[in-house]
Formats: structure tokens, C-alpha cells, sequence
């Protein structure tokens, strides 16, 4: 992969109905305080990171990566990762930190994690946001954010991890709601909820592409692309393909070889009307007033991929061949894909409940078991009793690592700063911890504005 990557998880909270719905506030506070009192997975922060983030909100781990409370959801970051199956494996490592937690406080039946981005109760969506090191100085022209809107608008086909039902859009979107139930399946969870295409603002305004510029890094030499529009996958091969197909376009994007004339004429509606058309018809619009098939202009940006970054290495050439495999499945077979799609594998799941109950899609009993489809805990959530095919049933295997959840990425800047961690748990010292720095309060800090470099010996110098 080559690139700095991260990505930000929202978990949803699920409990038992035995208890008080108050308590599902309650849980990810009490989760995260046993995670770092009791557990002692990394450092709490003793500062103010900014008003909503108060001492002992949340902390950094002992991986590298961030554990905290964001209005009222535990939300974990990844430390940075440099290779695709790092990544994944890390993205996985707070699956693993929240279920641990649970289990440990006997709560495990009682209470659920879910990695998903939407409360059918109260409509409302949390986010899986992805972050991308990118050069400085790389050109960000109309006709280049017009082919990656387009790539961004068309890669759920692979990415999404579907849902039932339909949220409306919000009132400034100036969109007359449909009625409830209209649409009774989707492949994607964040599309009802993205009404903008670029914009800096992330809560009431969600874009395609966040445009604040906040590299955590030399901001001289490097921006940082954050993305909203990605769902939280359960299945390990699709978090590899939404991330690593991205960083393939990334870096044509650097060279200025993106595929030209592939600019949606309205990016926001491409990804609405592609995510409400499971079918797979999946035709849009054009900035020409012509109309193609989403998985057609995916097929145009592999294309260009594989033409110029294919034999660079070996984990390009899996990623490569993983593309192009899910997409002629996609097309001819989807399922090949259960338990490699997200959004295939659960409408797979729900229709053969659906046949055996003699439900339709308007059964309250779907939203419970689409919830159940993202639940963490492996003895209880539905993507783990699928059975799929032996190439995506390996991946899947070989990237949950037990190690994640307390050993860095040892190719990044989080190995430094698990070094700091590691250091503040077994000293009292007054420290602040950023993702850029390690300080101590009242004296120096150390600056560590190059992701590539791990800085443990700075580290281990500056702490002695």
C-alpha cells in the first residue's frame, strides 16, 4: 500500500430488554473506563483536547491507535498503517478491545457492541470515517474531484454493508420525504445520510469528502483526505477492498493519471439512487447528460489501475485481482461474495429468513436482525456463522491477530507513541499525548510530524 492509512469506527450500543434504556448511555462510558482503569490498554488523557473531549474522555492505546467517547458512542481510531493487511488487522483490534471489555465485566449477554452506522429507532447515522496521507502538492482540479466523486459514489457496490429501510435526507436537502417503507432494502447505510458532495462541516452537513485541512502531520509536506461516505464493514476482504482500492486511486490521482470524463452529474444523487437499487440496474447520470453502469465506470478506474500499478508489489497484485474478481461476481455470480460483501451477504441472510418466516420486507423482525448482522461478539453476531468461499474465508482468518490490540504497527509513528504509552503507564508523569507529539506538562515536547518514522528512539531519549 505504501500510504499512511486510518480509519475511525463508531460503535452502536445494544441492550438486553430487561434493562433501563438509560443504560445504553451508560455502557460505553463504563466499557471505556474499564478498558483503561482495569485493563490497562493504554494512557487516559489528563488534558482538555478540545471542549467536548475532557480529561479521562478517552486515551491512546497501547497499539498506537485511540480509544474515546464522541456524543455518547465509544469511538476507535486506528494507529496510522502502512500495508493493507496491518490496516485491517487494526481496524479489527477495537472489535476486539469492546468485546473484551464486555466479557470481562460478565456483560457480554446483556449488552452488544454493533458495527454499524444506523439507529432505526431514532434515524439517526455514525460514521465509519477513512483517513488518507496524501501529498501536498497533489491537484485537486474540477475534473479530478469530479473522476474521484465519481470512484467514491460508485464503490459501495463492493463496500456497503446494506441495511433495511430508508432514512430521509435532512430538511435542508430540499428533497420531499419518501413514505416509510418505500424502499425496503439498500446497499448502503451512510447514503440516505450524505447531502453534500465536499464540505468542511462533518455533523449537520455530511459530505462525500470532508474539506478541512488537518493533516496531523508537516503540513508543508502532506494533507490528509478524510472521508465520510464509507460503511462499517463486518467483513475483513471488503475493509480491505473499500481501503485499498482508494489508495489505488489515490496514488493515479498523484500522478495525474485518473481515468477522464467519468464526472457524475450529481454525485450526492448517484450515491442515493445507486445505494436504493439492490437489483443491480445501477444507472447514473453523467456530467454529459449521458447514462452508465456503476460497475461499468469500476471496471474503467481497475482498468486504469491495473495498467499502471500492477507487478509493484505483491499486496497490490492481491488487491488488483480482488477487484476485479468481486466485480465479474458482482455481475455474474454475487454469491461467490457471502461473506465477502457485506451488503450481499445480509440480503442473503434476510431473504432466507424471510422465505422460512413467511415475512416481508415490512416485518420489524429485519431491523432487529439487520442489527444482529454488525453484533462484535462472534458467538452472537450473524456475519459470523456465514461460510464463505475458501480465498475470502482465508483472508478473513489471517488479519484477526490477537497482538493488534496491544503491539503498534512497527513501520509507522504509532510504534513511538506506543513507546510514550507504554512509558506513562509505568511512571506518574503529567504527559500530553497527540497524534503528532508526546509531551510532558511544563517542560519540552517532542514534535513527530512525519508519519513514515517511527521516532522510538526519540521517544526513549526524550522520556529518560
Amino acid at each position: 500500500m505504501n500510504r499512511i492509512v486510518g480509519l475511525e469506527t463508531e460503535y452502536g450500543c445494544l441492550i438486553s430488554e430487561d434493562q433501563a434504556q438509560s443504560q445504553a448511555d451508560a455502557w460505553p462510558v463504563k466499557t471505556k473506563n474499564y478498558l483503561f482503569r482495569k485493563c490497562k490498554v493504554g494512557a487516559i488523557d489528563l488534558h482538555y483536547r478540545d471542549y467536548e473531549e475532557p480529561p479521562g474522555n478517552g486515551g491512546f492505546l497501547l497499539n498506537g491507535g485511540r480509544l474515546y467517547l464522541d456524543m455518547g458512542h465509544l469511538e476507535y481510531s486506528s494507529p496510522e498503517c502502512l500495508n493493507l493487511r496491518d490496516l485491517v488487522a487494526y481496524d479489527l483490534a477495537g472489535d476486539q478491545l469492546l468485546q473484551r471489555g464486555l466479557r470481562e465485566m460478565n456483560a457480554a449477554g446483556q449488552v452488544s457492541f454493533l458495527k454499524n452506522n444506523i439507529d432505526h429507532h431514532t434515524g439517526a447515522t455514525f460514521g465509519c470515517h477513512e483517513n488518507y496521507l496524501m501529498r501536498r502538492e497533489a491537484q485537486f482540479t474540477p475534473e479530478i474531484l469530479s473522476s474521484l466523486l465519481a470512484f467514491l459514489a460508485t464503490r459501495q457496490i463492493f463496500t456497503g454493508a446494506g441495511r433495511v429501510g430508508q432514512a430521509n435526507p435532512l430538511a435542508f436537502d430540499f428533497e420531499v420525504p419518501d413514505r416509510p417503507g418505500h424502499v425496503p432494502f439498500q446497499i448502503s447505510q451512510r447514503a440516505d445520510h450524505i447531502v453534500n458532495d465536499i464540505y468542511q462541516w462533518v455533523q449537520f452537513n455530511r459530505a462525500i469528502i470532508n474539506a478541512r485541512d488537518e493533516p496531523l502531520a508537516d503540513y508543508r509536506k502532506y494533507r490528509r483526505l478524510h472521508l465520510l461516505i464509507g460503511d462499517s464493514n463486518m467483513s475483513p476482504f471488503a475493509t480491505a477492498l473499500k481501503v485499498g482500492t482508494t489508495v489505488c486511486i489515490l496514488t493515479l490521482l498523484e500522478e495525474d493519471l485518473l481515468p477522464r470524463g467519468l464526472g457524475l452529474r450529481d454525485a450526492v444523487l448517484a450515491t442515493r439512487e445507486i445505494s436504493r437499487d439492490p437489483e443491480g440496474k445501477w444507472l447514473v447520470e453523467m456530467d454529459d447528460g449521458s447514462r452508465q453502469d456503476a460497475l461499468d465506470i469500476q471496471y474503467q478506474f481497475l482498468e486504469q489501475a491495473y495498467h499502471y500499478l500492477a507487478g509493484q508489489d505483491e499486496e497490490t497484485d492481491w488487491l488488483l485481482e480482488s477487484w476485479g474478481f468481486t466485480l465479474d461476481a458482482i455481475r455474474n455470480k454475487p454469491e461467490l461474495l457471502i461473506g465477502g460483501v457485506d451488503w450481499i451477504s445480509k440480503r442473503w441472510l434476510l431473504t432466507m429468513f424471510m422465505e422460512e418466516q413467511d415475512l416481508t420486507w415490512n416485518d420489524p423482525w429485519l431491523q432487529s436482525l439487520d442489527l444482529e448482522y454488525h453484533n462484535i461478539n462472534p458467538e452472537r453476531g450473524l456475519f459470523y456463522a456465514l461460510k464463505p468461499a475458501k480465498a475470502i474465508g482465508e483472508f478473513n482468518a489471517s488479519v484477526r491477530r490477537d497482538d493488534a490490540i496491544s503491539v503498534p504497527p512497527a513501520n509507522t509513528r504509532a510504534a513511538g507513541r506506543s513507546q510514550a504509552v507504554q512509558t506513562f503507564q509505568q511512571r506518574d508523569l503529567p504527559y500530553i499525548i497527540n497524534w503528532d507529539s508526546v509531551a510532558l506538562e511544563g517542560q519540552d515536547y517532542l514534535p513527530m510530524p512525519d508519519p513514515f518514522k517511527t521516532y522510538v528512539d526519540e521517544v526513549d531519549f526524550f522520556l529518560k
